[in-house]
C-alpha cells in the first residue's frame, strides 16, 4: 500500500465470478451470526482492511487494520458493542480478483447506513477489504 492506496500484482490466478460471490455470501452469512473464526477463515493470514469507522473508535489505525489478530479484536469489539449489528446484502458485482458489495448496515436504534464495500481476493482468501460510506 503507496499513499492509502492499495497495489497489487497484475498476474493473478483469478477466479470465477460464481466462486468470488460464494466467498462474498459466506461472508455475510458469518457476519450476521457474529461467528468470528469462520469469518476470520475467509482471510489470508497478512489482510488489511480499512473503514471509516476504525478511524472513529481507533484514531491511531488511520482507519487500518492488520492481520488476522488486529481484524479479531476488531470485530469482536464491533460485536460485543453492536449485538443488533446486520448487514443485508443489496447487491455483489464479481470480477476478475474482487468483489463490489453494496448492503445496508443495521443497528437497533440507528439509522440505516448504506455500506460499499471491496474484497479482493487471492487463492480464495481475502487480501484486504475496503469499506466506504457516508
Amino acid at each position: 500500500m503507496r499513499n492509502g492506496i492499495f497495489y497489487f500484482n497484475a498476474n493473478l490466478n483469478y477466479m470465477t465470478p460464481e466462486k468470488l460471490q460464494s466467498i462474498a455470501f459466506k461472508w455475510f452469512e458469518t457476519f450476521n451470526n457474529k461467528e468470528l473464526e469462520k469469518l476470520l477463515s475467509l482471510y489470508d493470514d497478512d489482510a488489511v482492511h480499512f473503514s471509516p469507522k476504525l478511524k472513529i473508535y481507533k484514531p491511531e489505525s488511520e482507519g487500518f487494520v492488520t492481520g488476522k489478530q488486529e481484524l479479531r479484536a476488531w470485530w469482536k469489539d464491533a460485536f460485543e458493542r453492536l449485538p443488533s449489528l446486520n448487514y443485508k446484502v443489496k447487491s455483489l458485482t464479481a470480477n476478475g480478483d474482487r468483489v463490489f458489495m453494496e448492503y445496508t448496515r443495521t443497528v437497533v436504534g440507528e439509522q440505516d447506513l448504506l455500506v460499499a464495500e471491496v474484497l479482493d481476493v487471492r487463492d480464495g482468501k481475502i487480501i484486504a477489504s475496503r469499506v466506504y460510506h457516508g
